[in-house]
């Protein structure tokens, strides 16, 4: 279920509430008595329906019937955030909001970790929210679309956003409600026309992309909605909904993605400006493994100090890069590849190391770094990567990341 909030799909991305169609919200095992309540089997009829408004009142009685029902407690918190969505005063707005992430709050204590539930703590504690626009008319036609498509009423909502449109062209939000509207209808031709006008005003937000592959799928067009859900990472490889979307395809696909896991075998530690520590595990005498760890490490430890100045002269202090950990991964593989009857005993490297050589091999290191062993310093590399070698990220999830769709070689 998807609810529509400009206001919480900000251009930073960081507090969306938007859900793959796939996801379903929190189940729990409640007795027979509870799932046999006639009036929270019309609670949750409503809800399914997208009724919020209707549904969010019934659920509150059924919260106080079955405290610990983690199912009531969870589509109350989302419904009454939708109703939030309808409220014409910012105030009214923002305590409606506050209080369904109370609720999703005592969900959570009762055990739900959903990514619906997730969503809802992913807004702030007192409720606020962002403006969509500098323009007083285009947040007040927003706010009218968002209050009619909470309500059901998908051609008013539709109609609101398309007005948003006309007053302002480039506005990301209302072209991708504008899709979804036309999703929740049924008519996915104008929904992925819409989608890909989403992602022509910015290529760099995952959303577009994901709800895109949703449609698609609906569609029974498998291999294109694949294709949509691995361009959303390569929008934004470190936002959680972009891995939910390729892990349902998978789950879909009764697949699974696949990662190289490098099994670190040491670390280094700074004790201070001229101390560095190298700790590696040495296994056997010529354990191949621990020589690579320990040239990984020697060539990290490298980059404390001067040589992390020379390259990046205009950075205050040194962080761990992308030069660096493609450099260090190289570096061990190169030292791997010079040891005597290397060919013989390469059989012998953890799976990571021999995966890492074919990585090498295709020219993925990068692309691999940044999608799977980025930490807060590589991950500033990536947008400056991505412009450049867009194309390159996504070869390497579609080639070693993602498994085809079936019937696809």
């Amino acid at each position: 279920m998807r609810f529509h909030s400009v206001a919480i799909v900000p251009k930073q991305v960081t507090l969306v509430i938007v859900l793959l169609f796939l996801c379903a919200p929190a189940q729990n095992q409640e007795s027979p008595k509870v799932a046999e309540d006639p009036e929270r089997r019309t609670a949750f009829e409503a809800y399914d329906q997208g009724k919020m408004v209707q549904a969010m009142p019934m659920l509150e009685g059924l919260s106080a019937k079955y405290p610990t029902d983690i199912a009531i407690k969870e589509r109350w918190a989302f419904s009454m955030m939708a109703y939030a969505a309808t409220l014409k005063e910012p105030e009214q707005r923002k305590k409606v909001r506050a209080r369904a992430r109370n609720i999703g709050l005592e969900a959570q204590k009762l055990g739900d970790n959903s990514p619906l539930l997730l969503s809802i703590l992913d807004v702030p504690a007192d409720g606020s929210e962002s403006p969509s626009s500098g323009s007083p008319e285009v947040v007040e036609a927003m706010k009218i679309a968002e209050a009619d498509f909470v309500r059901g009423n998908y051609d008013k909502a539709r109609d609101g956003y398309m007005r948003v449109m006309l007053l302002d062209p480039n506005n990301y939000a209302a072209a991708l409600f504008t899709g979804d509207v036309f999703f929740k209808q049924h008519m996915q031709g104008s929904a992925g026309e819409w989608f890909a006008r989403a992602v022509q005003l910015d290529p760099n937000r995952e959303t577009a992309y994901r709800y895109w592959a949703d449609s698609l799928l609906a569609l029974g067009k498998n291999d294109e909605s694949r294709e949509k859900f691995i361009q959303a990472v390569v929008a934004e490889p470190y936002v959680r909904r972009t891995w939910e979307g390729l892990t349902k395809w998978a789950q879909y696909n009764k697949s699974e993605l696949h990662f190289v896991k490098l099994q670190n075998r040491g670390d280094i530690t700074i004790k201070d400006e001229k101390t560095i520590n190298i700790t590696v595990d040495l296994g056997q005498k010529d354990d191949l493994n621990s020589l690579a760890w320990l040239t990984y490490n020697m060539s990290r430890a490298s980059w404390h100090g001067d040589r992390f100045k020379k390259e990046f002269p205009n950075e205050p202090q040194y962080r761990h890069t992308l030069k660096e950990e493609t450099d260090s991964l190289s570096t061990m593989l190169a030292v791997l590849k010079e040891q005597k009857d290397f060919k013989k005993k390469q059989n012998t490297l953890d799976p990571g190391l021999i995966e890492l050589f074919k990585l090498q091999d295709a020219g993925f290191i990068e692309a691999f770094v940044l999608i799977n062993r980025a930490d807060d310093g590589i991950a500033q590399d990536y947008s400056q990567y991505r412009e450049r070698n867009r194309e390159k990220i996504r070869a390497y999830l579609d080639e070693f990341v993602v498994p085809k769709a079936p019937g696809t070689h």
